[in-house]
């Protein structure tokens, strides 16, 4: 904060709104876009490694195995997104308190589970009451990548089992013909082509995970959707020397061109990928970029 802010009610328009926009709530405020970023870039590759463990599951040659990744696919996709953030991520916590508590504390007689209440001994409660506050946050961001990785990745398991049943199978005929195994084919012939047909799936994924993240405030997260509504309020306990009307309007319209920028950035990028991937290729993509070079 400048040093001409001490004293709010003397400074004018400009100075006013230099001082409210850069004192240390504003700070959080801005932060919380670095959090959702950073979520986005943690997620999506975690949310695809559990995809793709998930779809080679499904087509698994072992029935276990296959009915695991199917299993997997249909049930998450047939929760909804809130009641599965809502209740996994409650599951997730007492699952870590509870094995740290079979560990640390063996000589613990009274029941963990009493009524509604889940108790633990202190030594095992996530973080310990004693840790800073960023350790909290960290904690909390953690589970939220969990849980956001365990949801998209069964859409995209879903996206990539299609996607390798789409490739031709004359091309892996092709491939046992020329002696290779079965495990050379799946990561030389299949695994190379199928990303041409999974990306338009994984791009409207990469979309919905972006609109998502404003679930992080379920998750006990202060993400933008909380701060616009916390700092756009008239009523706050965040400002005291700055009152000011209802502006939550004007926060979420901020919250709206963000949303849409980051968007219209990711449509350019995925547009390029696509273009990359299909160079060559004998699919409808590859055959427009050969008649553009004609």
């Amino acid at each position: 904060m400048f040093s001409y802010c001490s004293d709010p009610d003397t400074l004018g328009t400009f100075g006013w709104f230099s001082c409210y926009l850069s004192n240390g709530v504003h700070m959080s405020f801005y932060l919380s876009f670095v959090k959702v970023l950073l979520l986005l870039a943690i997620t999506a590759p975690v949310a695809l490694g559990f995809g793709f463990l998930g779809a080679m599951a499904s087509r698994s040659r072992v029935l276990p195995l296959r009915w695991l990744g199917k299993g997997y696919i249909a049930i998450v996709r047939g929760v909804p997104d809130i009641a599965f953030f809502l209740f996994f991520v409650i599951a997730l916590d007492q699952m870590f308190e509870w094995t740290r508590h079979q560990i640390l504390c063996p000589d613990w007689t009274d029941p963990v589970r009493q009524g509604n209440d889940f108790l633990v001994c202190p030594q095992a409660k996530l973080p310990l009451g004693t840790s800073p506050e960023w350790m909290h946050e960290t904690y909390g961001f953690f589970l939220a990548v969990i849980t956001f990785a365990l949801v998209f990745g069964a859409f995209a398991a879903n996206v990539l089992f299609g996607a390798m049943r789409a490739v031709p199978r004359p091309q892996l005929e092709t491939a046992e013909a020329y002696g290779m195994s079965h495990r050379q084919t799946f990561w030389r012939i299949l695994v190379p082509q199928m990303w041409v047909y999974a990306l338009p799936g994984l791009s409207n994924l990469w979309m919905v995970l972006i609109k998502a993240t404003p679930l992080l405030f379920l998750l006990g997260v202060e993400d933008i959707v909380y701060w616009a509504r916390e700092l756009g309020g008239t009523k706050t306990s965040r400002f005291t020397s700055y009152p000011h009307g209802d502006w939550r309007m004007w926060y979420f319209l901020f919250l709206l061109v963000f949303y849409l920028g980051f968007t219209r950035i990711s449509e350019i990028v995925l547009d390029r990928i696509m273009k990359r991937l299909t160079f060559g290729q004998a699919t409808a993509g590859g055959e427009a970029q050969r008649k553009a070079a004609a």
